[in-house]
């Protein structure tokens, strides 16, 4: 058991051992990309921007974990970087926290260069970030109090005891102060290594996978909670999670990762409903493609035809180009056929509680998923009629030659 002198002077980070907090951390090793179409968002030249990551890459044993990544965080704003395993959101994480060495570009911390420019590099105990492991990292023999004021140890008792009850109050554990560690819930453990990394006041706060370590139900209460406490707190945070609807719910903006690289940054309603590319539409939830022909103002598909103005950006000049029109599950319905030309068949159902979940082989085109309430009930095998139930603007992408499918509105 490390004893509170092994770890004096690091009061800046909860990083306070890379040893003890990283076991079970495998870095991510993402494969060097290929030269595929990406969209990138430069770094903002807002005056309110704390932290600024300019064209960073990071390999490891000859593959590039993260690919010159740009991104900046303004005052006060939660980003999160959300993408699948190995994309390279974690090791972006570690390079802005300082446990790794950039091999390119910069990352400035309220202006100042912490890693980058001429070798400079701020090693992690003297930046001043604080980060929330998906292990807390809670010291047993500590009280719930004296975690939370152990980075504080260079100020005054006085002074530690009114900030530790100020957090204490602001997590919502003001009679827990005595308690220790393993009389707490996986929530509330959560809430005092939240309320420890706050204590010095970071600049930056930093949240690696901070609910994967609770149970499900717990994750949406403890999502809310911990946004409610950064927003209170007035705190600058970068999340990272692989949890889609996560990073949707609880962020200000969304930079989805691929490959070492940023595909997409900019609000979670802009991202989901606007995706730039076929890799975020699919990966931000269940995605269909329904092919079609655009014909002067309509676009003909598999289940009848839409206007063009349904689908954002479509302009005349693509007119009798193929396309592929991003729907998602709610924006389809399915219904019993009424004759014998029906548009497809019933080939997957799912019940979900609330709603059903339904995979529909199309008799010209593909498979299409569809959401209905649980008391509209289609039999498996079933010939079905597909109507398209959007009201809104629709994503599309243009088809290339082999099929796929890139770029996009």
């Amino acid at each position: 058991m490390a004893s509170e002198n092994d770890y004096t002077g690091r009061a800046r980070t909860t990083a306070v051992d890379e040893s003890l907090v990283a076991d079970g951390h495998e870095r991510e090793h993402a494969k060097a990309p290929e030269a595929t179409a990406t969209t990138t968002t430069a770094a903002e030249t807002a005056d309110d921007v704390v932290l600024e990551v300019a064209g960073v890459s990071k390999s490891f044993g000859g593959e590039r974990a993260v690919d010159d990544v740009s991104i900046s965080v303004r005052d006060g704003e939660l980003l999160t970087l959300v993408g699948p395993s190995g994309c390279g959101k974690t090791t972006t994480l570690r390079l802005i926290a300082g446990l790794d060495r950039p091999d390119a570009g910069e990352i400035r911390l309220d202006g100042k260069c912490v890693a980058g420019a001429d070798g400079q590099f701020v090693p992690a105990e003297d930046r001043d970030v604080g980060i929330v492991f998906q292990e807390f990292a809670l010291f047993p023999h500590l009280t719930v109090a004296e975690n939370v004021g152990f980075g504080l140890a260079d100020w005054s008792a006085r002074r530690r005891r009114e900030r530790t009850a100020e957090l204490l109050e602001l997590v919502e554990l003001a009679e827990r102060g005595d308690a220790y560690p393993e009389e707490l819930s996986g929530g509330e453990k959560q809430r005092v290594a939240l309320a420890r990394s706050l204590a010095p006041n970071p600049e930056v706060l930093l949240l690696d996978e901070p609910f994967s370590n609770l149970d499900v139900g717990l994750r949406v209460e403890m999502r809310e909670e911990v946004r409610r406490i950064l927003k209170q707190a007035g705190v600058t945070a970068v999340s990272v999670t692989h949890d889609q609807e996560e990073a949707l719910s609880i962020s200000d903006r969304v930079a989805v990762v691929h490959d070492g690289r940023v595909e997409q940054l900019g609000a979670p309603e802009q991202v989901f409903q606007h995706p730039q590319s076929r890799f975020v539409a699919e990966f931000l939830g269940h995605t269909s493609f329904l092919p079609g022909v655009v014909a002067g103002e309509t676009v003909e598909t598999p289940v009848g035809s839409l206007e063009r103005r349904q689908l954002h950006g479509l302009t005349a000049a693509y007119d009798g180009s193929e396309v592929d029109v991003m729907v998602r599950p709610d924006d389809m319905r399915v219904r019993p056929a009424a004759g014998s030309d029906p548009d497809g068949t019933v080939v997957y159902r799912r019940y979900l509680g609330p709603t059903v979940m339904y995979r529909v082989a199309l008799e010209d085109g593909p498979v299409i998923e569809a959401t209905h309430n649980h008391a509209e009930d289609v039999s498996l095998d079933t010939p079905v009629d597909v109507d398209l139930a959007a009201d809104h603007e629709l994503a599309w992408f243009p088809k290339t030659e082999d099929g796929d499918t890139s770029g996009g509105a």
